[in-house]
């Protein structure tokens, strides 16, 4: 082992000394000449031969390891050189910022010890303040619990006025609900008011268109004592006694007769329209005989006649038909005088046009 490192040693300068390194070639060279020479003069067996040889191969191949091995090392050592390089600077750079370092720890340990001071004299200060104010501090807590118990009690009282705008609110959300179903409901209403003022405007104009007929058809009666007219929606034909009949009589004479036929092919045309006869008799007493026993029976029965005269001559509907005596209790004038009662001696044949629409539209609102 001893001999290894010799010879590594040995190895080692030998690669960085030219003048030991043609040294080393001639002794090889000189060792070899000499091996021979030995050899030849004093013939050395063969088996000394090969051990030699094989010492001077093994001696070549340690000195080719050695040259590898040297190689590495040198590598490695360029590298460690380049490591050392860099770690002298970091140690640099670390030393001066060290020296910053101490500096700024130097500067911040006088201003902590100045903070420290200035604190402990606030702290002395604080204390004698304290002190002083004990007293003030005590009646700010005071007056502190007094405001916190009125801000309770006003809390309190929030509380109770939100529950009842809460109520309110409810209440308000009720009634919003109520008026709009009102509204609703008034728009429906409105709607049925227009289309009942449609059909009031309707009836209004075949009521006008019936009631012209009935006077362009009875137009020369008038003088004779007939009147048209229009009342509440109505058409009123109102014909005197000295037109249809004789005075107590309640068979309709001739002249009557003209007329009613007139009113009769009117009456036939207009299927819509209901037909009430209604006989008056003035306030002095019947003196008749027979089965008429007072004003209130010859009224009736006069009305009764026309019915039935009309329900000869024409193909009037039964239905539409009805006779009713009033007697002397519904006068146009209440004079007692010969004029007012001629006008009171009356049949009035009252034309209703149909209504059942209006009826159920007014009985829906």
């Amino acid at each position: 082992m001893e001999q290894v490192k010799i010879v590594s040693f040995f190895y080692v300068n030998l690669q960085h000394n030219p003048n030991l390194q043609f040294i080393m070639k001639s002794i090889k060279y000189s060792i070899t000449m000499l091996l021979l020479a030995t050899l030849i003069v004093s013939c050395v067996p063969q088996r000394k031969y090969l051990e030699t040889k094989q010492k001077a191969d093994d001696c070549e191949a340690l000195s080719t390891s050695l040259k590898k091995q040297h190689a590495a090392d040198t590598i490695k050592i360029k590298e460690l050189k380049t490591s050392v390089g860099t770690l002298s600077k970091e140690i640099k750079r670390l030393a001066r910022d060290t020296s910053i370092l101490s500096t700024n720890l130097r500067r911040l340990t006088s201003q902590y010890d100045k903070l420290n001071d200035l604190n402990n004299e606030l702290l002395r200060k604080q204390n004698m303040r304290s002190a002083m104010d004990a007293e003030e501090i005590r009646g700010l807590l005071a007056d502190l619990q007094k405001t916190k118990d009125h801000l309770l009690a006003k809390e309190d009282s929030l509380r109770a006025l939100a529950k009842r705008l809460e109520a309110q609110r409810r209440s308000l959300e009720d009634l919003q609900t109520d008026l709009q179903q009102k509204d609703a409901e008034l728009t429906a209403k409105n709607k049925r008011l227009i289309e009942l003022e449609a059909k009031l405007n309707r009836q209004d104009s075949i009521v006008n268109a019936l009631k012209q007929k009935v006077a362009d058809a009875l137009i020369g009666f008038k003088d004779a004592g007939l009147d048209v007219k229009i009342k509440n929606g109505k058409v009123y034909v109102s014909l005197q006694e000295k037109l249809l009949f004789q005075s107590g009589r309640w068979d309709v004479n001739p002249e009557g007769k003209k007329a009613l036929k007139k009113l009769a092919k009117i009456l036939e045309d207009n299927k819509d329209i209901s037909i009430m006869v209604e006989g008056h008799t003035d306030d002095l007493a019947y003196r008749g005989n027979g089965n008429i026993e007072d004003n209130w029976d010859l009224s009736t029965k006069r009305a009764t006649s026309i019915v039935k005269y009309l329900l000869s001559i024409s193909k009037i509907d039964p239905k539409r038909l009805a006779a009713s005596g009033r007697g002397e209790f519904l006068p146009v004038d209440t004079a007692k005088t010969k004029e007012a009662r001629a006008k009171n001696r009356r049949t009035e044949i009252i034309l209703t046009p149909k209504l059942d629409e209006l009826f159920q539209i007014m009985g829906n609102n």
